[in-house]
């Protein structure tokens, strides 16, 4: 009994403990800090660029051992593309010089299509334009033109929509040796990864006479795809494949991170004072025209506000001001 006693005092000594601390800092809990994450200085992101390109690269000798243990792997991947199944290569590091080797070595003898995914904007029906008029090519060539090789109605491709196109790469006639590989890089990338577009991808790589080869670096992208996707459409044969290369090309069309933006109120508030607006309204308007000529961009920083930043390398920002004045 004495020894359930002490146990349940030591239990009690801690509960009050818990409570007491709690309640003791329950006051200071409710002071607020004044300070933003936009307070803080940090570097330029020119000169951040300029420093990591300075890093000195490490175990070369056996990144490019790794490489040519990829390069033997080409007549495996090229079997996988002509038995109907498509390449999906993932792991660390930039895909996309490996990939475009891989093209110029063993797809010689396809026609071939690339998608930079890591852009932010990407027009999906002149992707489809692109390939419907190779395929075009292709069965010109070898003269097999038909009423049936054409698309809907004889109407241009560039009238035909997105649904159109598909139907008519689905259902062109032409020689079992016709293809045309679509190599995308990044089929996770900003400008790819709604729904809707990634199910007209999936349709694309069901053609009979297109193959594809992609790259993923987003580790939530197999979410992008229900079975469906992936078993009958694109049919993927995962390989891993990390190269350990930096993402320089695909890094570049990426908003800078630790770039100075100016948040839009505080931009309002100084043109106030130098009467160049009377309003948000007018701000906006002459927003906007910088915005469409991708002279002025919107980043939205952690702390929730929207921050206008010029995506500008700072020589170039030099050479204007100096112009100016």
């Amino acid at each position: 009994m004495d020894m359930e006693d002490d146990l349940e005092e030591v239990e009690f000594e801690f509960s009050r403990n818990y409570f007491l601390a709690k309640e003791s800092g329950s006051g200071s809990s409710r002071k607020k800090s004044t300070h933003k994450l936009t307070d803080i200085d940090l570097v330029d992101e020119q000169k951040l660029r300029e420093a990591a390109c300075q890093i000195e690269p490490k175990h070369q000798n056996e990144i490019v051992t790794l490489i040519d243990s990829y390069k033997r792997l080409y007549p495996e991947w090229l079997l996988a593309l002509r038995c109907g199944f498509g390449l999906l290569m993932y792991g660390f590091g930039s895909k996309k010089a490996m990939i475009e080797d891989f093209a110029s070595t063993a797809l010689t003898e396809y026609s071939v299509l690339v998608i930079n995914g890591y852009l932010h904007t990407i027009n999906l029906k002149q992707v489809l334009i692109a390939i419907a008029e190779i395929l075009l090519d292709q069965v010109k060539t070898r003269r097999k033109v038909s009423s049936r090789d054409l698309p809907k109605s004889q109407q241009p491709l560039n009238s035909q929509s997105i649904e159109d196109l598909l139907t008519f790469l689905d259902e062109v006639e032409t020689e079992d040796n016709c293809f045309v590989c679509v190599i995308i890089h990044n089929i996770d990338g900003p400008g790819l990864r709604d729904s809707e577009t990634q199910n007209y991808l999936a349709r694309l790589a069901a053609c009979t006479h297109i193959c594809v080869v992609a790259s993923v670096d987003h580790v939530n992208a197999p979410l992008f795809w229900d079975k469906h996707n992936v078993h009958t459409q694109f049919k993927w044969c995962w390989y891993h494949v990390p190269t350990f290369a930096p993402y320089k090309v695909e890094g570049t069309f990426y908003p800078p991170i630790l770039a100075h933006g100016m948040e839009t109120n505080d931009l309002y508030s100084v043109c106030r004072e130098h009467f160049l607006v009377s309003s948000q309204v007018t701000l906006n308007s002459h927003l906007t025209e910088f915005k469409d000529h991708e002279l002025v961009k919107i980043k939205r920083h952690s702390d929730g506000q929207d921050c206008l930043y010029i995506p500008l390398a700072a020589d170039a920002l030099r050479k204007v001001l100096s112009e100016i004045s």
